[in-house]
């Protein structure tokens, strides 16, 4: 069984598309960088693969609002393609600007297989950026690829990454039919709007989004800076308890189930 292939998309402003690919190749993916020039140029090449990530950054400066830029060009040129990618079985992951990228598009939550902006992702309740590492876990959801009951530590860094809904009724039923994949968690493992747990504010904790068949995930903390067992913040006091470090750091858990599931597609 060959490697799936992962399109790793490069856009003005992205930058963590290096850690994106090899965490990708480290899974077992055969990763390439394409150019968002190049695919609205030749929309086909997506038919080849069986991952597109959206990675983090500040693509097109984020100007407008954070990733409504290259949002749009991908919805004016891509947008149908999109969704027969992931109707046919194909994997799409969004990182930090690369969920709010995805949420623009419509592609997430997409509820109802239709390009729709249904929620945002507005600015942060502190009013400024925020960076600091944060408690995640992983409910049961409609995610193809995200296991449930993982309690995980990644890094956040973002300014616009409060995920809201039209209303209070809309926001709960993320939650109960299986949309929300990823909620911030207190020390105690409960959800939490609370900071700094929480860095954003966000109802109901939520920290990532799946869509109507699972095939798409979109997550606002960095699994791409703490795939690496030496990323993990105690990691010298984990070698020194162990006498050696782990595999993986935290965030390496959803590279490997995204190719794992490719795999299962092939």
């Amino acid at each position: 069984m060959s490697n799936p292939k992962a399109l790793i998309l490069r856009a003005p402003g992205i930058n963590c598309e290096r850690e994106t690919y090899d965490a990708y190749e480290r899974a077992g993916a055969n990763s390439e960088y394409v150019h968002i020039k190049k695919l609205l140029e030749q929309p086909e090449l997506l038919d080849s693969y069986s991952i597109l990530a959206v990675p983090g950054g500040f693509s097109y400066g984020d100007d407008i609002s954070s990733g409504r830029v290259l949002a749009q060009e991908m919805k004016q040129k891509l947008g149908e393609r999109m969704l027969n990618f992931v109707e046919r079985g194909g994997l799409v992951f969004g990182i930090c600007n690369g969920f709010q990228v995805l949420v623009r598009l419509g592609l997430l939550p997409c509820t109802k297989a239709k390009l729709e902006e249904e929620v945002t992702l507005t600015h942060n309740l502190s009013n400024h950026y925020e960076c600091r590492w944060v408690t995640l876990q992983t409910r049961k959801s409609r995610c193809a690829f995200l296991p449930e009951g993982l309690t995980l530590r990644w890094p956040a860094a973002h300014g616009e990454g409060r995920l809201i809904a039209t209303s209070k009724e809309a926001q709960q039923t993320l939650v109960e039919e299986g949309f929300a994949a990823l909620i911030y968690v207190d020390q105690n493992g409960e959800a939490t709007e609370t900071y700094p747990a929480n860095p954003n504010g966000a109802p109901l904790g939520m920290a990532g989004l799946t869509n109507y068949n699972g095939r798409v995930l979109g997550v606002m903390p960095h699994p791409d800076r703490s795939y690496l067992p030496t990323h993990m913040p105690n990691w010298r006091a984990t070698q020194l308890e162990h006498g050696k470090l782990p595999l993986d750091g935290d965030g390496m858990v959803v590279f490997r189930e995204m190719v794992k599931a490719a795999k299962a597609e092939a």
